[in-house]
């Protein structure tokens, strides 16, 4: 995969003054095996809850990431070691969680991407909550399913269309 986020930052200014590509703040912890990843977004809006979470992942990735806008909760991990091997196994390149995930050293075992807010032990209920497909705000950046994720070692970019 060759794209650096400075680089796509430096090469479209244009776009970061009309909101058509977006920097996350650097809130996220690394993750996985899986430094540098790009891919359609998948969303999910839950909180304290990740039944829908694992009804995503166990559903073909495509190259896919899933963005879990979890509302940045320190309560509750939303992902774990399981859920990031069923993602690694279904073809999923990466899963950008607004709030934490535990079972760190299994997650970095999986040869996937993955950025969290920080570890958790305690797990997620299982209540069924959240909507699929949603409009979803990560620390201030709106993201629609379909726009183009860009992870690397710098950050994390949102873009309205593929720009690599």
């Amino acid at each position: 995969m060759s794209f650096a986020t400075c680089d796509i930052c430096d090469a479209n200014e244009d776009k970061i003054a009309t909101h058509e590509l977006a920097v996350i703040p650097p809130i996220f912890m690394r993750y996985g095996t899986v430094i540098k990843f790009s891919g359609q977004a998948v969303t999910l809006k839950v909180f304290e809850d990740n039944v829908l979470v694992r009804e995503t992942l166990e559903k073909p990735g495509n190259g896919h990431v899933l963005v879990i806008d979890g509302g940045g909760s320190f309560r509750c991990a939303l992902v774990g070691g399981n859920l990031a091997a069923l993602a690694e196994k279904n073809g999923w390149v990466g899963i950008i969680v607004h709030g934490c995930i535990r079972d760190v050293d299994e997650i970095n075992a999986c040869n996937i991407g993955v950025r969290a807010m920080a570890p958790m032990p305690l797990r997620a209920a299982k209540h069924g909550g959240g909507m699929r497909d949603a409009r979803i705000n990560v620390a201030g950046v709106a993201i629609k399913p379909g726009d183009w994720i860009y992870a690397d070692a710098d950050g994390v970019l949102v873009a309205r269309q593929a720009l690599v």
